[in-house]
Formats: structure tokens, sequence, C-alpha cells
């Protein structure tokens, strides 16, 4: 067993684990943050996404130990009590969500993008989520929804 702490959503958890335990699990089945989904369990689909220390990681990839003394943000860290993130309404604005299995994961690589990069073009959006697959929606209408997001937060709405 080993100790770890580590920021989810902006709280601070210290708990033992299994040194086998992924970073998946932990965030799902200890934490309860559902909202990361396990699609593939090899790191390429992007459904288990996460935001560690302002970088995307695959959670399934990750183990636990290696998040100690890091910040992670899920999809349930994204939204505020009172309104939904600007990212979030852009998908929803543009419908760039059908099944939303892999919502999550492409809204938070949506979200690191532009953390780094208020004004991507539509090559740097596409690169930024090419490790996110999605079966539904053919990627255009999520690059129009990232695209849209840019401007929302440029107009702080």
């Amino acid at each position: 067993m080993k100790k770890i702490k580590l920021t989810v959503n902006k709280k601070e958890y210290m708990l033992e684990i299994k040194e086998d335990t992924r970073l998946i699990d932990l965030l799902r089945d200890v934490l309860g943050f559902t909202g990361v989904k396990e699609g593939c369990g090899e790191g390429e689909c992007g459904a288990c996404t996460v935001i560690m220390d302002g970088d995307i990681v695959n959670s399934c990839l990750v183990l636990a130990f290696q998040a100690d003394g890091k910040e992670i943000i899920t999809i349930e860290g994204v939204e505020s009590e009172e309104e939904i993130h600007p990212i979030q309404q852009a998908f929803l604005d543009v419908g760039a969500v059908q099944c939303g299995f892999c919502t999550p994961g492409m809204i938070l690589s949506a979200k690191a993008l532009l953390d780094k990069n208020p004004s991507p073009t539509r090559e740097e959006i596409r690169a930024a989520i090419s490790g996110n697959l999605c079966r539904c929606t053919g990627y255009n209408k999520i690059v129009d929804a990232i695209e849209r997001a840019a401007l929302y937060l440029k107009r702080g709405k």
C-alpha cells in the first residue's frame, strides 16, 4: 500500500492505495467521479481523459501513485454551481453532443487547449483532440464547438 495526496477538482484527498491502482479506477471507483469513462483501457480512445497539472492525460494509463502531489481536473470540475462551463455550452449550442460517451474527454481536451491557446486555428483544435475518438459526430461539430467556446471565453460568457 502507498499513501498519496492529490487534488481533484480543487478538493484535496489523502489516500492509501495499492501500487497497481490506475488513476481512472481511483477517480471512478474510490472518489466517485464517474464522468471519467473507460473505453479501451489502452490509451487509444481518450474517453478517460483528465487534466493533470494543466496537461491532458489518459487516466487509464496513469498509475494513481503517479498523481501524488498533482492537481487533477475531471469533467465534474469544469462547471460551477451556478452554470455550465462555456465549453459545455458551446458543445450544446452546435449539436456536438450525440451519445455523449466521448464528450467529457473532448471537453477536457478543449479546455486544456483553450487554457494555453485562447485563439486556436481549426488545425490546432484538430490536433488537440486527436487523441479522442468519437464514433457519432464526424468531428466537424466538435471543432465548431471548440471554435465557438473560444469566442464565448473571450466575451466572458
